[in-house]
């Protein structure tokens, strides 16, 4: 005979589950209402609001993220804190010479002071500079170059380049890289801003034969997710007469195709001061870098490494934290590669590695191809044998800077920074053989007459 407390036990056990199904059941439908709330409505956002912080009312889990942009973590071979790289490395002092980056030159920094780092350098400061530079420096230029340009972004845009840059200061205001210049404040859909990019991408989509491209209606959101950083991080020039910030996409997207563009215009950032060699200063051109790649070849977008998918309760959002993905690796590595995550940080910091220790060695031959200049110059040389070490110089530097001012170390394609570093030492090395050549022999014989031995 069973005895009743069996009976009362299922019966408890049974409430029990039953109320623990129900309380899951409640929870997973409390946390897919909570995921349709994405955002709230509390101000209305306009053209016009350029300040991170109005954005952030309404978005209050991005501007989080955005805010922790002005941090200063570092991985072995970047970061984001305030050092000149010109006394951490003083052979660039030399390199710049008669530059203004051989005076400034100072270490990458978060998009927080992408503003504030430009009115503090010494090359705004010392030097004249005109409204251009502001092209990716300040918030909202989309709303500057319209109001200039009365309503034509591309007028307004070429209005603002040739203007002084303290007038264009005054304009922007005092916000740095922002929402607005990602977001369309309507929708909050990606869009391109910047007029630079616009134009410059135009041109490589013609070489694809797609004729007037607009990313902003053409682009997939996947290509998006990488064109909204593309605006600023870049290789550019400023074009004649009106400074229009230019990007040299006229030939293709790798170093070779900028540097044939800018021998086809005779265009040099500055002459050397000890060489007098027409140089090339390369930007930061991580876009032009990184469609060499892997990752570009796979459809990785910059975001997705640069600023995963997380989640916050039953909210899936991008990381507006932008920063390394090494500081990140969990989130930012691991979703695509299944391994370890310290072996994906020792497989990055491998690749950095070598690409560091080809920079020294390039750093090492220019040190001395530039002392072999130097002293065929002092011996007399032509002026057609000084030109043409002034090309190979030329050359040398372009690629070495190509990459030292690109921001992976070499991670965004390694094989391609390898090879633009082997290119720059064979230069370099080229430059200092045939210097020492010719100073051999335009080296003037002695007039002195032999001294007579004694008896």
């Amino acid at each position: 005979m069973r005895r009743p407390g069996i009976y009362i036990g299922l019966i408890l056990i049974t409430a029990i589950a039953t109320w623990a199904v129900t309380a899951l059941l409640f929870n997973i439908q409390e946390r897919k209402e909570e995921g349709k709330v994405t955002h709230w409505k509390f101000v209305e956002l306009r053209e016009e609001t350029v300040d991170a912080k109005e954005w952030g009312k309404n978005f209050p889990r991005q501007y989080d993220g955005y805010l922790k942009t002005s941090d200063t973590e570092r991985t072995r071979y970047g970061g984001s804190e305030v050092f000149s790289k010109i006394d951490m490395n003083p052979i660039w002092k030399r390199l710049f010479a008669g530059y203004g980056f051989g005076v400034d030159y100072r270490e990458e920094h978060g998009h927080a002071y992408s503003l504030s780092d430009q009115k503090e350098t010494l090359r705004t400061k010392n030097y004249k500079q005109p409204g251009a530079c502001i092209h990716c420096h300040a918030g909202g230029m989309k709303n500057v170059y319209e109001k200039l340009g009365d309503g034509d972004l591309m007028k307004g845009f070429a209005i603002a380049c040739a203007m002084p840059l303290e007038k264009v200061w005054e304009l922007a205001g005092d916000h740095p890289v922002s929402c607005t210049d990602c977001h369309d404040p309507k929708n909050m859909s990606l869009r391109i801003t910047r007029p630079g990019f616009l134009n410059g991408i135009k041109l490589v989509k013609a070489q694809q034969g797609i004729k007037d491209y607009d990313p902003n209606t053409m682009a997939t959101r996947q290509e998006m997710r990488t064109y909204v950083c593309a605006q600023c991080h870049v290789e550019y020039y400023f074009s004649k007469p009106g400074k229009l910030v230019t990007y040299p996409w006229h030939n293709g997207l790798t170093m070779e195709s900028a540097e044939a563009y800018y021998d086809s215009i005779d265009f040099a950032d500055w002459k050397h001061a000890e060489t007098g060699a027409p140089t090339l200063k390369a930007q930061h051109p991580e876009f032009e870098l990184w469609n060499q790649g892997i990752h570009s070849r796979s459809g990785v977008a910059c975001a997705d490494c640069h600023m995963p998918y997380q989640r916050e309760g039953a909210v899936k959002i991008s990381d507006h934290h932008i920063r390394s993905p090494l500081l990140n690796i969990q989130r930012a590595c691991l979703q695509c590669h299944h391994f370890p995550e310290k072996e994906m940080l020792d497989r990055a910091e491998t690749i950095q590695g070598k690409t560091a220790a080809l920079l020294k060695r390039s750093e090492e031959a220019h040190e001395a191809m530039l002392d072999a200049i130097v002293d065929a110059k002092n011996n007399g040389i032509s002026d057609a044998d000084l030109e043409s070490l002034q090309k190979l110089h030329r050359k040398a530097q372009w690629r070495l800077d190509y990459i030292s001012a690109e921001n992976s170390m070499g991670f965004h394609a390694p094989q391609e920074a390898a090879r633009i570093l082997a290119e720059s030492i064979d230069y370099a090395r080229q430059g200092e053989g045939q210097a020492k050549l010719l100073q051999t022999t335009s080296e003037k014989p002695s007039t002195e007459s032999p001294g007579v031995p004694s008896g």
